[in-house]
């Protein structure tokens, strides 16, 4: 029937208006993905950005047989290559990875070969085929390139890549990525050459409190033998305390409260010695107390704030220690209504560039100058946070000195490392 031709028609033209309409739709969805994906040169420079930085972590540790396995394998992608190795300063191979020689051509011997080759004369060397021992005429390794790691004007490694030809572009793209390679290892050395002095300045650190503290609180506790047994031997043992924990040999970092618990055993040593012209306020919020900090960040502070500010007060002095919940940050003031010093002079000794000046002798009591263990401190916050985040000082002569310490609550490396009550 003729209504019957009709209706089937337009199902016919309603069917294909339905694919050309999904057609258009799964079109529609492609473009936008490739759109959303970048273009062919933006999706290349993603590639090759994200496999470096998988490659810079090992790398950035120490080049060792575990360092070059697990960037081996990102630097080969890197480029795209059948096969890499990377040799230590002596030739010796640390990592072959890629495609494997055929049965009975050891190509991996000839590495410590050509690395010391490359590394003896300091420059790109390429591999022939008479230079690659395999008789295999459609081996996919019969050439190569190599190339030495230079840091800091010394060799220290090799890379080597194997193909079937060495091409211009590969020895280029290896001796760029080998730059890159020992771009990444020379601040690897700067990182423990960092790390270095940052211990020498505890060190340093624990040196400058040890002199005058302990002949001080050794005095006052033997003042107390005769007359009062008991007390002499509390404050011994917390004399004791007070040094396993200044000269601990574990960790950089460790937490407000036991910050805060080594200053108390402080001012109980030194409390004993001045009396009651030593009066002291503490006000801590709870909610900082767990906040992780760089070891013996806040005891030079109250040291500095007792042997140059209040001692040399005629009188009674106040010392207060505020710990305040500051969001993301804790603030800690150390504040005394001492004698104070110049800020000019202060500004100097933080730079480094005041000269110091002449020792103050006392019996066997030698007095190191003020600033010089702020000037620690201060460094070692700029250290470990930034420069956003060194002492803020406000003193004059006669106005006692008021120091500002600001300490995030999270911070990668404080985290990795987290307290350590040694």
């Amino acid at each position: 029937m003729p209504w019957f031709s009709t209706i089937a028609a337009l199902l016919l033209l309603a069917g294909g208006l339905v694919a050309v309409i999904a057609a258009a739709v799964f079109l529609l969805r492609s473009v936008r993905k490739r759109q959303f994906l970048g273009t062919f040169q933006e999706r290349a420079t993603y590639e090759t950005l994200h496999t470096a930085s998988l490659a810079a972590p090992p790398l950035r540790a120490r080049l060792d047989a575990d360092g070059a396995r697990r960037a081996g394998r990102h630097l080969r992608a890197l480029l795209d290559v059948p096969a890499l190795t990377l040799a230590d300063t002596t030739g010796t191979l640390l990592v072959w990875d890629g495609a494997e020689p055929a049965a009975g051509h050891r190509h991996d011997e000839a590495v410590t070969r050509h690395a010391r080759s490359a590394l003896s004369s300091g420059r790109t060397e390429v591999l022939g085929i008479n230079d690659v021992p395999c008789g295999d005429a459609d081996c996919l390794l019969g050439q190569g390139v190599v190339v030495p790691l230079i840091v800091t004007g010394r060799p220290e490694g090799a890379l080597a890549v194997y193909g079937a030809t060495a091409t211009t572009g590969l020895v280029r793209a290896t001796t760029e990525v080998a730059r890159w390679v020992s771009t990444q290892l020379e601040l690897a050395e700067f990182d423990r050459s960092r790390t270095a002095v940052a211990e020498a300045e505890i060190r340093a650190l624990r040196a400058q409190i040890s002199p005058h503290f302990i002949y001080n609180s050794l005095s006052a506790i033997a003042s107390f033998v005769r007359t009062d047994p008991e007390r002499a031997r509390e404050l011994l043992l917390e004399f004791a305390e007070f040094t396993r924990y200044s000269f601990r040999r574990h960790g950089d970092f460790t937490s407000l409260a036991e910050e805060l618990r080594c200053i108390d055993r402080y001012l109980l040593l030194e409390r004993a010695r001045f009396g009651g012209r030593l009066q002291v306020s503490l006000q801590v919020a709870p909610e900082v107390l767990s906040v992780v900090v760089p070891f013996l960040c806040l005891q030079p502070l109250v040291e500095n704030a007792v042997r140059h500010g209040l001692e040399c007060r005629a009188g009674p002095g106040l010392l207060m220690i505020t710990a305040q919940d500051g969001g993301n940050e804790a603030r800690i003031t150390v504040e005394d209504d001492g004698v104070g010093m110049d800020p000019e002079r202060l500004a100097d000794m933080l730079r480094g560039e005041a000269k110091p000046l002449a020792d103050l002798s006392s019996g066997s009591d030698r007095r190191r100058e003020p600033g010089i263990g702020l000037r620690n401190v201060d460094e070692r916050l700029r250290h470990v946070y930034g420069d956003a985040y060194g002492l803020v000082v406000e003193t004059a002569p006669g106005a006692g000195t008021k120091v500002r310490v600001r300490v995030p609550k999270f911070h990668p490396q404080a985290v990795q490392e987290g307290p350590d009550n040694g």
